[in-house]
């Protein structure tokens, strides 16, 4: 027979994926949208007013509560599940995924040049307990040209990436420093990570 899951992962994402794994965390992946014709479960529209950490925490709480519900609905064994957010804020904007080339270009230049922060909000939710913990980060670049941006977007990997750069790709290449969490910044803050696990009895190496 094999060993269950220790814990629900409610991320699509392979960079926190590969982050648990390094760790040696047992999980499975819920997937809150199966299908592209389904409604979103989750709303991930900075709103009027709400500040950089209200948002990824929002964010990071309504994805493990929807992950929650998956778990309740498919009726699967009730183990802890973990959700996350991740956002890039240059002065006080927060930016998230790009909507295509262009919004990637404009967040590069924005970035290029100077130092932004990166905030990562994780939760973990357990029957009536949710908790969270928020890691943020600065990071600086160097300037960047026009021709660089460009090469850069053309790589793809910007996509599906908040400010559109990857740490651990290419971009690192830009990156002249950094302050704070490594693993925060490419998705899952790995202290804070394993602190909540170990607090809801999962066994963390």
């Amino acid at each position: 027979m094999t060993q269950p899951p220790y814990i629900y992962l409610a991320s699509r994402s392979p960079r926190r994926r590969e982050l648990l794994r390094q760790i040696g965390v047992t999980f499975e992946v819920i997937l809150l949208r199966e299908a592209g014709q389904r409604r979103i479960d989750v709303d991930e529209t900075p709103r009027t007013g709400e500040s950089a950490e209200e948002y990824v925490n929002r964010v990071s709480r309504e994805k493990a509560l929807a992950a929650l519900g998956v778990v309740h609905a498919r009726r699967l064994a009730a183990h802890t599940v973990l959700a996350a957010d991740t956002c890039v804020v240059c002065d006080e904007v927060i930016l998230g995924k790009p909507a295509d080339a262009a919004d990637a270009a404009r967040m590069l230049r924005m970035l290029a040049g100077r130092s932004h922060r990166v905030l990562t909000a994780i939760v973990v939710a357990q029957g009536d307990s949710v908790v969270s913990r928020t890691s943020v980060s600065t990071v600086w670049f160097r300037a960047l040209n026009d021709d660089e941006i460009r090469r850069y977007v053309a790589t793809g990997e910007p996509n599906d990436k908040a400010g559109a750069y990857a740490i651990q790709g290419r971009a690192a290449a830009f990156i002249t420093r950094i302050e704070g969490s490594y693993s925060g910044i490419m998705g899952l803050p790995l202290a804070e990570t394993a602190e909540l696990l170990r607090n809801h009895g999962i066994v963390v190496p």
